[in-house]
């Protein structure tokens, strides 16, 4: 299970940054958001 709670944040934060290149700095920022607090890592919110 962490291991695809990591596959899950590093796809959002990525998409989060290819958002903010692309200029959509309200979506790059929520997708980032959420890929941090989904990240074992990070505060889990399947936890």
């Amino acid at each position: 299970m962490e291991v695809f709670l990591w596959i899950i944040a590093v796809a959002l934060v990525v998409s989060g940054i290819i958002a903010l290149v692309q200029g959509e700095a309200a979506w790059g920022a929520v997708l980032i958001i959420v890929g941090l607090l989904v990240g074992p890592g990070g505060v889990s919110i399947f936890t």
